[in-house]
């Protein structure tokens, strides 16, 4: 089908033509229009469109007398332009003006047609695929269309032999928005909910001057603690440059916060192990509920869950003798809002994992899927009831495990391990293979 453009549409050699070809019809009809009204004046008719709209024409005005657009152009007073013709016949007009009325809408949609017949004809084409293919012979286990993305931007990895990039400041917004005053709210009013109901409440939260990427300083309830939080952006991943500028200016102020909060819709696996690597302050990450975005839709409760502490993977790579791989899985590290340090979540915690044994760094491909907590009628034994599947029964007890099962290294020589704890809170490693 045509594709049309404005670029399509202004190129055309032919709309000139049809229009220096079709247009005298529609200016004579208009004429007769005209003349029919001036012959048996109706009441004055009140322009809908262009320059003129809100103004009354007067068909029985001289016929000399004229009145000035908004254009600078002059006009007959008592005679309609192309675009003021309405498109219904107006029920006090004359019927003598009737047949000049259709005559003139008639040239009119002629050139219409024939503009948008030229128009299709000149764009470019594409294909739209709207009719897919039938096949009865396979079970469709999810929606039409499936996609399992990487839940943050595409990232250059550690181990990669890259150029180091130099922070700078563009990767964060300058100055509060609106936007993160009202996340700054909502976090002082709902805190940050961590594991079992643990709750990180704040005393206090306040814009911190003279900071770029540190958005609010505040105390922690229990404590008294000092505490900064550095908002990631509202339609992309917190990038690794922002946390590196927001400790260099936690760094800088005095007395020194014992604790930086990055608070973020996605964050970049590269940002996330920069925050977890962190010593000598405590940094955690904290989920932002996607029902920020449209927080003029949302009501405003203390009870909202709007920020969720994130766990750090624990994730260790094996080496085989034969050249191949094992990934196990020991779980996340969380913190402790009671303690206040972290604290090993264990295996226990782990609803799903996925492996992706040759990632590209742009979408996850899961190889292997684990579900280490689901029960007995869970997990693949859930789904291989539901679809009536044979599945390997001697591969169903180890894809319930933490251990992933041997695999030769890919073409890009790098994988994925993705993990989703019973909070639905989930993280990803990447890992580059020696």
């Amino acid at each position: 089908m045509p594709h049309v453009t404005l670029k399509s549409i202004a190129n055309n050699p032919e709309i000139d033509e049809i229009h220096a070809k079709l247009h005298p019809a529609i200016a004579a009809a208009l004429g007769e229009l005209n003349a029919a009204l001036r012959a048996q004046p109706p009441a004055p008719f009140a322009v809908n469109e262009g320059g003129r709209k809100g103004a009354k024409i007067d068909f029985g005005a001289p016929a000399d007398k004229t009145v000035t657009l908004p254009s600078g152009e002059d006009a007959r007073a008592g005679a309609l332009l192309l675009w003021e013709v309405p498109f219904d016949f107006p029920a006090g007009w004359p019927q003598g003006a009737r047949e000049a009325f259709n005559a003139f809408h008639a040239a009119r949609q002629a050139m219409q047609r024939r503009m948008d017949q030229s128009i299709a004809a000149h764009a470019d084409q594409e294909t739209l695929y709207d009719q897919p293919q039938v096949n009865r012979d396979k079970l469709r286990i999810t929606g039409p269309f499936t996609v399992e993305a990487v839940p943050f931007a595409t990232v250059q990895a550690l181990g990669d032999e890259a150029p180091p990039r130099e922070a700078d400041a563009s990767v964060a917004r300058s100055g509060e928005s609106a936007r993160q005053h009202g996340w700054r709210d909502e976090l002082l009013k709902t805190g940050i909910r961590g594991r079992g109901g643990q709750m990180l409440k704040f005393a206090e939260l306040e814009t911190l001057p003279g900071t770029r990427y540190l958005h609010c300083t505040g105390a922690i309830a229990d404590s008294g603690e000092r505490v900064v939080v550095s908002f990631g952006p509202e339609y992309a991943a917190l990038e690794r440059r922002q946390v590196e500028l927001a400790m260099r200016e936690a760094g800088e102020l005095f007395p020194r916060p014992k604790m930086i909060v990055f608070c973020a819709f996605v964050f970049d696996p590269e940002a996330a192990k920069d925050i977890d690597a962190t010593k000598g302050i405590v940094a955690l990450k904290a989920e932002m509920n996607t029902d920020l975005l449209t927080a003029d839709l949302k009501k405003a409760r203390a009870s909202n869950q709007s920020f969720w502490l994130m766990g750090q993977p624990d994730v260790a790579l094996k080496t085989l003798g034969d050249g191949r791989y094992v990934v196990e899985v020991h779980g996340f590290d969380y913190f402790d809002a009671a303690r206040g340090e972290l604290i090993s979540g264990g295996k226990g915690k782990i609803a799903a994992w996925m492996l992706d044994t040759d990632y590209d760094q742009r979408s996850l491909f899961p190889r292997q899927v684990f579900f280490p907590m689901a029960g007995a009628k869970d997990g693949w034994n859930k789904l291989k009831r539901d679809i009536k599947a044979e599945l390997d029964e001697t591969l169903m007890e180890q894809f319930h495990g933490t251990v992933s099962l041997p695999f030769e290294p890919g073409e890009h020589r790098r994988i994925a391990v993705k993990i989703v704890d019973d909070r639905g809170i989930e993280s990803l490693k990447v890992i580059t293979l020696e």
